[in-house]
C-alpha cells in the first residue's frame, strides 16, 4: 500500500464503476489517473488476475469491472496490490544478547500482523460502489 499502487487501483476501479459496462480504454484511465498506459495496463492486468476486471482486446475493446462494484470491498484491492508488509521489516539482526534485541523482531512481527488485520477488517466494511458514489 505504500507504494502507490493501491492508490492506482483504487483509481483505475472507481472510474471503471462510474463508467458501469461500458468498456473504458487504458488511455482514458492513463489521462484520468496522469501516469503511463503502460503502467495503467500493468495494473489492469494484476487486477484482471485477481477476478476484479475484465478486458476485451481490440478498437472496441477496454476494461471494465469483472463484477458489480458492490461485491467489490476495498480489502480485496489492498490484498491485490500487496507487495510488502504494511509497516515493512527491521533490516537489522538485533543483539541477541540483549533483552530487548533478542525478542523484538518476534514482538514487531505480531503488532504487524494485529494492525493489518486491523486495516482489512476497515477496508472490508467498504465496498467499491460506496466509494464511487462520492463522484457522483
Amino acid at each position: 500500500m505504500n507504494n502507490g499502487r493501491f492508490a492506482i487501483s483504487v483509481h483505475i476501479l472507481t472510474l471503471l464503476a462510474v463508467s458501469e459496462d461500458e468498456w473504458t480504454s487504458s488511455e482514458y484511465l492513463a489521462g484520468s489517473i496522469n501516469i503511463n498506459p503502460v503502467m495503467v495496463r500493468k495494473e489492469l492486468g494484476n487486477l484482471r488476475l485477481h477476478g476484479l476486471v475484465a478486458s476485451k482486446e481490440g478498437k472496441s475493446g477496454g476494461s471494465r469491472l469483472a463484477k458489480p462494484a458492490s461485491q467489490i470491498f476495498m480489502s480485496e484491492i489492498y490484498e491485490a496490490v500487496k507487495q510488502q508488509d504494511l509497516l515493512g521489516k527491521g533490516i537489522n539482526s538485533p543483539n541477541p544478547a540483549c533483552p530487548v534485541g533478542k525478542k523484538i523482531n518476534e514482538h514487531l512481527d505480531n503488532l504487524y500482523e494485529e494492525a493489518e488485520k486491523t486495516l482489512l477488517l476497515s477496508l472490508g466494511k467498504k465496498s467499491l460502489a460506496e466509494f464511487a458514489k462520492k463522484f457522483n
